[in-house]
């Protein structure tokens, strides 16, 4: 597998202020991730955003600052390479400082099946094995108490159920919640936060992708894929990005002081723990 572009560019307009709060974003160039970014801006933190495709990391920066927030530091990584990972960790706490808060978004989707072409491994290393380096990265360069640090894992209502065809991307899912309360357990005593989301059906490129796959399966179009799909969602409608990213702001927020461990749910009733 090509090695992605390790690099980092700074915005020509505006700079974070010394004084804000400093939140990196893996993940952060498109869908979820793009609108976490954008909330965070609004919300007034210093950002350091993170993902493969540098192009799309600019386009969000460039949307946050025509919105008149602060540049962004982008940094272009690939999460499955752990020294790459560190490096970029260390470079946004150089520029920005300390870390109040990591949103670990970045990961693939897709179905995998056995054979010379499964995708598991793939999928392992990306959304579980990159998603650890991205944490532990940041355990290292978090700011210092007694005031709350938080590390928010995006995981996916496939954490909770399982689906055909999806063994790989439904185990590393699954794997990020133990993943989030082993360490919730291990930095409590540091006052650190360590939570999970678990989005059902959300309106971003990914799902729309999984819905022209379960067409094709189902022999119809993407819009009856659709209402297929919606029929297990007791609301009836998918989440809007920008509805998990209100949902990251609440965790950042003291109104969520003494949240940890959690998997929090977001997709329409389709799964009630």
């Amino acid at each position: 597998m090509a090695r992605a572009q390790q690099g980092v560019s700074r915005a020509q307009q505006g700079v974070a202020t010394a004084r804000a709060k400093h939140v990196l974003v893996t993940g952060a160039g498109t869908g979820i991730g793009r609108a976490i970014a954008l909330r965070l801006a609004r919300d007034g933190y210093a950002l350091s955003l993170a993902a493969r495709t540098k192009s799309k990391l600019d386009a969000t920066a460039r949307e946050i600052a025509k919105a008149g927030g602060a540049a962004p530091l982008v940094l272009a990584l690939d999460i499955r390479e752990r020294a790459a990972v560190d490096r970029a960790f260390a470079r946004a706490a150089k520029v920005n400082g300390p870390l109040h808060a990591l949103v670990a978004n970045a990961g693939i989707g897709g179905a995998n099946a056995p054979g010379a072409k499964d995708r598991f491994a793939e999928l392992v290393a990306t959304n579980l094995n990159g998603t650890y380096h991205c944490l532990r990265a940041a355990e290292r360069h978090l700011a210092a108490g007694p005031d709350a640090r938080h590390l928010v894992v995006n995981a996916s209502v496939l954490a909770r159920i399982g689906v055909a065809g999806y063994t790989g991307y439904c185990a590393s899912k699954t794997g990020l919640l133990g993943l989030v309360r082993a360490l919730a357990m291990e930095l409590a005593p540091q006052n650190v936060q360590v939570n999970a989301l678990c989005p059902g059906w959300v309106d971003t490129e990914m799902a729309r992708e999984g819905l022209a796959g379960m067409a094709k399966a189902l022999k119809t179009d993407v819009a009856g894929a659709k209402r297929i799909a919606m029929q297990a969602v007791p609301l009836g409608r998918m989440s809007q990005p920008e509805d998990v990213a209100g949902l990251v702001a609440w965790l950042l927020s003291k109104d969520a002081r003494g949240v940890t461990g959690q998997a929090i749910d977001m997709n329409g009733g389709a799964f009630m723990s």
